[in-house]
């Protein structure tokens, strides 16, 4: 029997050997079995919440072209995490006759498919609440939940203990001088297709050393960011509560949305 292994791991945190490791022990289950090893599909830091992973593409590529006849992976979860795309996949290898074997779980049947399906899903709505309420939690302290809008600067600072303090932000005086004669040019009076034309006249960059555009520090309806976004920490504290990002499955994309307020 023609076998394959999927590797993958999620984290720039990790370790680069968490692959290998994967690959080891799965290639010693297959040689255990007495089946022909192949090759292995792997991705690394890459979310199994998105099918967007080039690894994992290469494998349903190769299993509709039927390469081989079983996939081997240290658990279900590192072929996905997403519900509905584990249940798909499983759909699609057994269609084709490709049995989906893990070190953890055995060969998978429909019941595996369920059951850790809807384990993984819980998994990662519970992974989300709690990024979100360190995010929130982030913010009230003063510092950023994310991103880099134009005017400040990354802070790297470290704990007593030595871990990373993240979310610092400083002030870059020369930008912040620009943002505040946006503001007052605004509130003069001028439009924001006359106030960018000034500011290429005199040379200023805009973010990302582009020039500026009517647009540029326009706040978007999607994504409040930008120089016009208001900063204080009341609308921080309700961005932060009110907004957060699901993930598209078709095309991986995040998109922000309303978190419904309780009745």
């Amino acid at each position: 029997m023609r076998a394959v292994i999927y590797a993958r791991y999620s984290s720039q945190n990790q370790r680069e050997a968490s692959i290998e490791d994967q690959v080891r022990t799965c290639r010693r289950h297959v040689e255990s079995r007495g089946w022909s090893y192949l090759h292995a599909y792997t991705d690394r830091a890459v979310s199994g919440a998105s099918p967007i992973r080039a690894g994992y593409q290469k494998l349903l590529e190769d299993a509709r072209a039927g390469e081989f006849d079983v996939v081997v992976s240290e658990a279900l979860d590192r072929l996905s995490r997403d519900q509905e795309d584990v249940a798909g996949l499983y759909k699609r290898l057994s269609f084709s006759g490709i049995k989906i074997v893990t070190l953890a779980e055995g060969e998978i049947s429909e019941l595996h498919v369920g059951l850790k399906g809807t384990m993984n899903a819980l998994y990662l709505k519970d992974l989300a609440q709690k990024t979100h309420r360190g995010l929130e939690g982030r913010i009230r302290q003063g510092k950023s939940g994310g991103g880099l809008c134009y005017g400040y600067e990354v802070v790297l600072e470290q704990a007593p203990d030595g871990a990373q303090i993240r979310g610092g932000r400083r002030i870059i005086e020369a930008e912040a001088k620009v943002v505040r004669r946006i503001f007052h040019a605004f509130a003069a009076g001028q439009s924001p297709k006359v106030i960018a034309h000034a500011l290429n006249r005199d040379g200023v960059l805009g973010p990302r050393n582009r020039s500026w555009g009517p647009s540029t520090g326009a706040r978007s309806r999607r994504r409040r960011r930008g120089t016009s976004g208001r900063s204080s920490s009341r609308w921080y504290s309700r961005y932060a509560s009110s907004t957060r990002s699901t993930r598209r499955s078709s095309t991986s994309r995040r998109t922000a949305r309303a978190t419904p307020r309780p009745s």
